[in-house]
């Protein structure tokens, strides 16, 4: 029995990296519309026939969150009535994916509404890159393909080859990472800053455990948005006698802001890969700004998703 057709669709959030999936695959995109109506809904139009099909829809949920959230629902949505075999959202990015428990009375549990919506709106199945919270995942009642974007970002640092490397995590909940990379750095050394969180969205270093002095420190985490939490942690790491400074997280969440933050911080260089689009340099060149793209690795996912080969053996 033949194969179904595979199919890739994208919207808006991210043309770019759906293109690079798309030609690493050896397959153009598929025809939609993905527009505006002039009171501001969101219009999807399926130009090309999806009966019987494998489709895959590409679309991180960056900033603007719900705009692109609601495209890629609409999209699936669409799909699904033009009776599809299958649908996988690939979402490179999973925004509110901060929000995935309750830290206070009467607040929400976004992260897991947006899984119940992926869900009703057609999702088959799920593939995504570095969750914030790996917890995501039993949120959904459909396979989820969790990738390792950290293992990209490991290996560039390994080829930079840094003298004396000690990677630091800025987070408790980050140690796990740090412990991956260090692994894939040979003779890194680990040190962790302790993070206090006064609010969701600020935090401050208190103090560190690890020592840096005369080392290149290299700072992991899995997303970036406003950057000063990072760069707070860079300064103190100099302030400890680190003699230079990298940061690597897979997600550019950036807000206003942020990568001209960056671009005038300590750190020599920031590793970042490409989930979400970069905002443009408004800054300087060079930038201090180097992406890794995940595209490769989503495009062998997808390859093994199709082929129903195993998906964590990308993992080894």
């Amino acid at each position: 029995m033949s194969s179904p057709p595979l199919l890739l669709f994208t919207g808006n959030a991210h043309p770019v990296l759906a293109q690079a999936i798309a030609r690493a695959i050896g397959q153009p995109l598929s025809e939609a519309l993905v527009t505006q109506y002039k009171n501001g809904e969101t219009r999807v139009v399926i130009e090309e026939s999806v009966r019987g099909a494998d489709v895959y829809v590409i679309q991180p949920t960056c900033h603007p969150v719900n705009h692109y959230l609601m495209e890629l629902l609409i999209m699936m949505d669409a799909i699904k009535r033009a009776s599809a075999l299958r649908i996988t959202a690939v979402i490179p990015y999973y925004g509110y994916a901060k929000q995935e428990k309750k830290s206070r009375a009467r607040e929400p549990i976004t992260a897991k509404l947006v899984a119940d919506l992926l869900q009703a709106a057609g999702a088959d199945r799920i593939l995504t890159c570095d969750l914030h919270a790996p917890a995501i995942e039993g949120f959904f009642n459909i396979p989820v393909d969790h990738l390792q974007g950290r293992r990209l970002l490991a290996d560039r640092c390994r080829e930079l080859d840094l003298p004396d490397p000690v990677v630091v995590t800025p987070d408790q909940g980050r140690i796990g990472w740090a412990m991956e990379v260090r692994e894939r750095i040979a003779n890194a050394d680990l040190a962790i800053i302790a993070k206090q969180r006064p609010t969701a969205d600020k935090a401050y270093a208190i103090e560190m455990v690890g020592d840096v002095r005369g080392k290149t420190a290299l700072l992991i985490d899995d997303m970036i948005m406003t950057g000063g939490t990072l760069v707070a942690a860079a300064e103190m790491l100099l302030d400890r006698g680190a003699r230079a400074v990298y940061a690597c997280a897979t997600h550019a969440a950036f807000a206003p802001g942020t990568r001209t933050l960056l671009e005038e911080s300590p750190f020599t260089r920031v590793l970042i890969s490409d989930t979400a689009p970069l905002p443009e340099n408004s800054f300087h060149a060079p930038t201090k700004i180097e992406v890794v793209s995940v595209a490769p690795l989503f495009a062998e996912a997808i390859r093994h998703i199709h082929e129903d080969r195993s998906v964590s053996a990308l993992f080894r």
